[in-house]
């Protein structure tokens, strides 16, 4: 079978699929574009693997009459309709990406005992998407049966809503009261709402092709290989990975967000600066926001929240980011890699008197700059410190990378401060001081615009400035892209989730 991933929003395939299907949508009379729509996303999706449609039409089915069927009972029927559902989703996603995890562990318990696994693995490639599409299928059921939302009957407009390419392989993860009603609504042509779309894209783009893919050069020259690397290497590339990570899955939310808004459609907000967070709990409500209250609604609530007592308060906190860490890959660092994300809220409520005390003895007084700067960036260290064991490729990487992240940086500083060569490989990761000089700008100009964002959309700022201002800024944005920007169409990390 033929693997196409050619459709990407960094592509070129994509600059002509955009337009295309936009013009397409506004053409055809209000009747016929909902199938016109589908009929994009089934195009979109096929480029992956042309089979892999299957799956979600599978699931798109199951769900469709689950939720009429749920809508339609009453008593204990509902919710075994609902469990039917879940099960049919869950199961999916058993199959295609936890499988072969599961096998792996049990091969490695029964050779403890000197016995072999007789299971054997599965070589099937995991479908593109597969948890954010499961999960928004899974929150319309759940939806229905709590009674937030009414069945669906239109079958093409339901598979719409699992199936919208804009957000249909990375998010965000959509509510059904958010999305189903905008597939019944006429949407006419808006030059401004085009531009806004436009500019948001543009500003994805941009944080994609320029900053992200440029940083991920170098964080792979260190991460791909980390026991080469001691000291300066590893701490650079972990921080030029936290910047990575978050350019590339905000630049696709941007681009999501923006080719949705060019249509008339309107999605969730999926970041909102998380770096400027002054605590874990204040960035997990700044990043990836869609999952985030997806878990928070869904799991933690329905775990008891706020409404049981300290001890098990805090399990629900642990336990729903152990989930959080699994559902974001089949691996232990990446269940590692939540089971700390849950360690620090609750050391950070723990610990938060204690905090206080220790600041006002110094003299830093609460909310006042210094306090919010000191929490920024303790928080930006924290959060830096736990995507080392999302990066990592191993867990021996990630324990190498722990360990050593300080080893060796006096003689480093040292060598440095004499040989170009040092200063290539140990500070700008195998690249030039041009190549890093260009990266550093760029985000740069990024935190710039973050900050003049705290009180209001930079596309509110500009949208009333003059037209010549506005243009250049355009101009400026769109050279930098074709100049700076890394055009291999390399796939955004969230993908493979």
């Amino acid at each position: 079978m033929r693997t196409l991933t050619t459709v990407l929003f960094n592509s070129f395939a994509f600059a002509l699929f955009f337009p295309i299907v936009t013009l397409g949508y506004f053409l055809l009379p209000h009747r016929h574009r909902w199938w016109w729509l589908l009929a994009a996303s089934c195009v979109f999706y096929m480029f992956f693997k042309w089979i892999y449609i299957l799956i979600l039409f599978f699931t798109i089915v199951i769900d469709y009459y689950a939720g009429l069927l749920i809508e339609g009972a009453h008593g204990p029927r509902r919710k075994w309709y609902l469990v039917m559902s879940l099960v049919a989703n869950l199961g999916v996603l058993a199959v295609f990406k936890y499988y072969n995890f599961l096998n792996d562990n049990i091969s490695g318990l029964v050779s403890l005992w000197g016995a072999t696994n007789p299971i054997p693995p599965l070589t099937i490639l995991l479908p593109i998407g597969l948890s954010f599409h499961t999960f928004q299928a899974m929150s319309y059921t759940i939806e229905v049966y709590r009674g937030h939302q009414r069945a669906e009957r239109h079958f093409g407009i339901y598979s719409l809503y699992v199936m919208f390419y804009p957000q249909l392989v990375a998010g965000p993860i959509e509510r059904p009261q958010n999305v189903l009603h905008q597939f019944w609504e006429k949407h006419a042509f808006s030059y401004p709402r085009l531009v806004s779309g436009l500019q948001l894209m543009a500003w994805g783009l941009f944080k994609k092709v320029v900053i992200a893919d440029r940083a991920a050069v170098m964080v792979n020259h260190v991460y791909n290989d980390p026991t080469q690397h001691t000291g300066l290497p590893l701490l650079v590339a972990t921080v030029l990975f936290s910047i990575q990570i978050y350019c590339d899955f905000s630049g696709y939310s941007d681009i999501a967000l923006g080719s949705a808004e060019a249509m008339g459609f309107s999605l969730m907000k999926n970041f909102d600066r998380p770096y400027f967070a002054k605590s874990i709990s204040e960035f997990w409500k700044r990043w990836h926001i869609s999952l985030s209250t997806w878990f928070r609604d869904y799991l933690y609530i329905s775990l008891g929240g706020n409404r049981v007592g300290t001890a098990r308060r805090y399990f629900n906190l642990w336990f729903t980011f152990l989930v959080s860490g699994l559902w974001h890959g089949a691996s232990w660092n990446f269940i590692l890699w939540g089971a700390i994300h849950g360690t620090y809220l609750i050391v950070g409520v723990w610990t938060k008197p204690a905090r206080r005390r220790l600041s006002d003895a110094v003299g830093i007084r609460a909310g006042a700059w210094p306090d919010k700067l000191l929490n920024v960036a303790c928080t930006f260290v924290l959060a830096a410190f736990a995507w080392i064991f999302f990066r990592a490729v191993t867990f021996a990487d990630a324990a190498h990378i722990v360990t050593h992240l300080f080893s060796g940086i006096g003689e480093q500083v040292a060598a440095i401060r004499t040989s170009a060569e040092a200063r290539q490989e140990l500070l700008f990761l195998g690249k030039g001081v041009r190549y890093m000089a260009v990266t550093v700008l760029a985000i740069g100009l990024m935190e710039v615009v973050h900050w003049l964002q705290r009180n209001r959309s930079v596309r509110d700022i500009l949208n009333v400035r003059p037209f010549a201002v506005r243009w250049a800024l355009y101009y400026a944005v769109v050279l930098a892209i074709m100049c700076f920007g890394m055009f291999g169409e390399s796939q955004f990390i969230y993908f493979q989730f």
